[in-house]
């Protein structure tokens, strides 16, 4: 089964008398458990993209099914309730709040989702146990490394079991050793069968993906396995 089923995607950002299209007709499925790269240069359209897919933003028009579900126009209150249920998200700047524990901040997602305290405590540790933490769950962010921060932040994504993992540009404010780490984890996540969308600019981070997905001027160029394409799939 696939989780996206895209078709004929079109976004179209309107500045007073201009028309920006953003993205012209994307054709885009995802199967269940796969783990895929988006690339592209700046103004290439991947953040629009990535917007959409997190149920952000709207499409101007064509049809966005997750898990068999058209969320494409979706009221705002529906798609508020989509993205707790069905989606975790990573980003670059981790996003932690800074007066919560590590433990607390992954506990926030069920929180929302009105979990029991009980179901959320040992979710919240089991989450903290996949990414390494557990030895620094009383831990507020800013004791904690930036690669240790965006572990909290993925433990935070995965606690709701979500359909679909995002990560937008994860590694992007790590070094090089801590970016291997985040990336190691992620392919743990997938190899139980966490279907992931990640968006990089990064041609080393997206070579720890299975697939490559190349957006240029709100098109798709390439989608290509990453054992087949990685030497020509890049931004």
């Amino acid at each position: 089964m696939n989780v996206i089923n895209i078709t004929n995607l079109i976004k179209i950002y309107k500045q007073g008398d201009l028309e920006v299209k953003a993205l012209s007709g994307i054709n885009l499925d995802i199967a269940n458990k796969e783990f895929t790269s988006i690339m592209g240069a700046s103004g290439s359209g991947k953040s629009t993209m990535m917007n959409i897919l997190g149920c952000l933003d709207h499409p101007t028009s064509g049809s966005y099914l997750l898990e068999e579900t058209d969320v494409s126009q979706l009221r705002d209150d529906k798609l508020a309730s989509i993205r707790n249920k069905k989606i975790g998200f990573v980003f670059q700047s981790f996003n932690l709040l800074p007066k919560l524990t590590a433990f607390e901040n992954v506990e926030l997602p069920m929180i929302y989702a009105g979990v029991s305290i009980s179901a959320r405590r040992r979710k919240a540790g089991e989450a903290m146990e996949k990414v390494g933490l557990t030895d620094r769950m009383k831990h507020r962010p800013n004791e904690l490394s930036g690669g240790q921060r965006q572990r909290v932040a993925i433990a935070r994504a995965l606690v709701n079991d979500p359909s679909l993992l995002l990560a937008d540009e994860p590694t992007g404010n790590l070094d090089t050793q801590s970016g291997e780490e985040i990336m190691t984890i992620f392919k743990s996540l997938n190899e139980d069968g966490v279907t992931i969308v990640m968006v990089t600019h990064e041609q080393d981070v997206a070579a720890h993906s299975k697939r490559i997905v190349t957006f240029k001027d709100g098109v798709i160029i390439s989608d290509k396995p990453v054992a087949l394409g990685i030497g020509g799939a890049g931004a």
